[in-house]
């Protein structure tokens, strides 16, 4: 049963201007510059804000010599203010696509991998169907995808989810996992032993993905795990174009699924060293909100999604 002084709340002291400003506050950390961007004076944001923490009874904005920082309350304010507007946004956009055939937009965000085979093979298959349909495509860490997909600026993320404290908010539907091997450029003094050591690869240079990545942590792990340092000598990166040039032009090491390096092995730039890093990557998945109406649009690329990944990763194979 609903909370009745949540109901007045909402519906005696909400409006949509709190909400505006809400993110804007947190995207910004300033009264000054929220209120700009929210096209409000300085002294109505103060205002809004105040009667909000009025209502509520908490402080949401601690204030700081130089702007604001929101507390534990705040920050809970803000995540459920963008996905309040982001529902608005859908609404509008559906009732738009509804007035007009499917049409509208679509934000998609993806993990590395897949943004190489499975979601470009969805969004041909989409466009080849409704050519109207305009999709973003976002690529990151899980961690800041999952983020943005619970603020409402994405539909649907293929991804993993990390924050078991999240998890009750999302959907997951399990598409495979993604053994990682390590590559090299064709010629490399490495290229075809088969006698490396772990403590050999830790003295060469590496390019990683960023601190907080599964893969970063679990290759930190494994060479702590057997007393040797993590390689010294690094680069981070997601941008694959750029690995493959730093690895052509260079003896660096870097551990990617084969599905990402296929292309540059069959031209024989690159190759694997034969050596067993033993890590398996957790599943990825497709990510939605529980309790959120996807649009005409976004229900459209789910269902696309979906229909790629029965095809590429029949079930016997997603293990």
């Amino acid at each position: 049963m609903p909370d009745p002084r949540s109901d007045r709340f909402v519906r005696s002291h909400l409006k949509t201007r709190h909400l505006v400003l809400l993110v804007e506050l947190g995207r910004h950390g300033s009264i000054m510059h929220a209120a700009q961007a929210a096209n409000l004076t300085q002294p109505a944001a103060s205002k809004l804000l105040g009667e909000l923490e009025h209502a509520l009874g908490v402080q949401l904005f601690e204030r700081l010599p130089r702007g604001v920082a929101p507390t534990w309350y705040g920050q809970v304010l803000i995540r459920r203010a963008g996905a309040a507007l982001a529902e608005m946004d859908a609404a509008h956009q559906e009732v738009m696509e509804l007035l007009s055939g499917l049409r509208g937009r679509v934000d998609v965000g993806t993990v590395l991998t897949p943004s190489t085979s499975l979601v470009p093979e969805a969004v041909n298959l989409l466009k080849s169907r409704h050519a109207r349909v305009h999709v973003s495509i976002s690529v990151d860490t899980s961690k800041i995808l999952v983020q943005r997909l619970r603020a409402g600026e994405l539909d649907l993320v293929v991804g993993r989810i990390l924050d078991t404290g999240a998890a009750a908010e999302l959907y997951f539907e399990p598409v495979t996992d993604e053994p990682h091997s390590l590559i090299v450029r064709a010629g490399h003094p490495l290229a075809g032993r088969t006698d490396l050591t772990l403590d050999e690869l830790a003295r060469q240079g590496w390019i990683l993905p960023p601190n907080g990545s599964i893969l970063r942590d679990r290759l930190t792990a494994l060479f702590l795990a057997r007393g040797l340092e993590p390689p010294a000598e690094t680069v981070e990166t997601l941008a694959l174009p750029v690995i493959a040039h730093l690895l052509t032009g260079s003896d660096m090491v870097v551990a990617l699924p084969l599905e990402l390096a296929q292309p540059y092995l069959q031209t024989g730039l690159l190759t694997v060293l034969p050596f067993d890093l033993n890590i398996r990557m957790d599943m990825y998945g497709i990510i939605t909100r529980r309790h959120h109406q996807l649009s005409p649009g976004a229900e459209s690329m789910l269902a696309t999604m979906r229909e790629v990944a029965a095809l590429r990763y029949p079930p016997s194979q997603a293990i």
